[in-house]
C-alpha cells in the first residue's frame, strides 16, 4: 500500500511570490495547445493562421478560467455561493468544474468563428486535438494537491493510496492519475491520430466530445463522490450526470457529420 507523498502545493517561491503546481499545470497546458497548434498550422490546417492561433489561445484561456470557475459555481455548490457572492472571486480557495470550463471553451470558439468569419465546426476540430494534454496535465495537479481522491480500494491492489488529506486511513485509488491517463493520455492519442487524416467537419469534434465523456463517466466509479453532493439518481454522481450529455452530443455529431459527409 502506498501513501501519498503531500507534496508542498507551492512549486516555486520567490521572495513574497509563490508558484502552486496547481496553475503551473495550467500554463504547461495552455503551452502545449500553442506548441501542438502551431504545428498544425504549418500544415494549413483549414485556412486557421499563426493569428488565428494566437486569438484561440487567448480566447480558449478566458474561456477555461471563467468557465470552469462559474460552473463549479453553478453545477457543485450553487446554495453556497449564491448566499455568499464575494466566495465566488475566491479562486485561491479551489473549485473549478471541468464540464463547465468545455462550456466557456465552447462559448470561446463560437465568439471567435463568429469575429473571424469561420466556420464552428472547423474551429472545433482544429482546436480538439490540442486540448486532452491539458487534462493531462490538469489531472497531475489535482493529484499533487492530494485532492479528488479516488474510493476506497481493496488494499491488496497494488497502487492502493492512502491520502492523508482525507484525514480517514482509508486506501483508495489514486483516480486523478486514471482520469490522466483516460481523459489526458489516451484521448489525446485517439483524437489526434483521428485528425491526422482528412475528416467529415464536426467529426474529430464529435469524437472528441463523445471520448472524454466517455472516460469521465467510467473513471466516476472509481472517484469519491464530493462530500456535500454524494451519489444521486441510479447510485452516479454528479460528474456522471454530466457526462452523459455530452456523450449523446458527441455521438450525435459525430454520426452527423458522417451522414452529411
Amino acid at each position: 500500500m502506498l501513501i501519498h507523498p503531500k507534496f508542498d502545493p507551492i512549486a516555486v517561491r520567490m521572495g513574497p511570490v509563490a508558484i502552486h503546481w496547481y496553475g503551473l499545470m495550467y500554463l504547461i497546458g495552455f503551452g502545449l495547445f500553442y506548441l501542438l497548434g502551431m504545428f498544425r498550422c504549418r500544415q494549413d490546417w483549414r485556412g486557421i493562421s499563426r493569428t488565428n492561433l494566437d486569438d484561440l489561445l487567448f480566447y480558449g484561456m478566458i474561456g477555461v478560467i471563467l468557465g470552469g470557475r462559474l460552473g463549479f459555481v453553478c453545477f457543485y455548490q450553487p446554495e453556497y455561493y449564491f448566499s455568499h457572492p464575494l466566495a465566488i472571486f475566491e479562486v485561491w480557495n479551489g473549485g473549478m468544474s471541468a464540464h463547465g470550463g468545455f462550456i466557456g471553451v465552447i462559448l470561446a470558439l463560437l465568439y471567435f468563428a463568429w469575429r473571424n468569419h469561420k466556420s464552428v465546426l472547423t474551429v472545433g476540430d482544429f482546436v480538439a486535438p490540442l486540448v486532452p494534454l491539458g487534462f493531462f496535465f490538469g489531472r497531475l495537479g489535482n493529484f499533487i494537491n492530494g485532492e479528488l481522491w479516488g474510493r476506497a480500494a481493496s488494499a491488496d491492489l497494488p497502487w492502493a493510496m492512502i491520502f492523508p488529506q482525507a484525514g480517514d486511513g482509508i486506501a483508495r485509488h489514486p483516480s486523478q492519475l486514471y482520469e490522466a491517463t483516460l481523459e489526458g493520455l489516451v484521448l489525446f492519442l485517439v483524437v489526434w491520430i483521428y485528425s491526422v487524416k482528412p475528416r467529415p467537419a464536426g467529426a474529430v469534434s464529435g469524437l472528441f466530445l463523445m471520448g472524454y465523456g466517455l472516460a469521465r463517466f467510467i473513471v466516476e466509479f472509481f472517484r469519491e463522490p464530493d462530500s456535500y453532493l454524494g451519489l444521486q439518481l441510479f447510485d452516479l454522481s454528479r460528474g456522471q450526470w454530466l457526462s452523459i450529455p455530452m456523450i449523446l452530443f458527441g455521438l450525435g455529431l459525430y454520426i452527423w457529420a458522417q451522414r452529411r459527409n
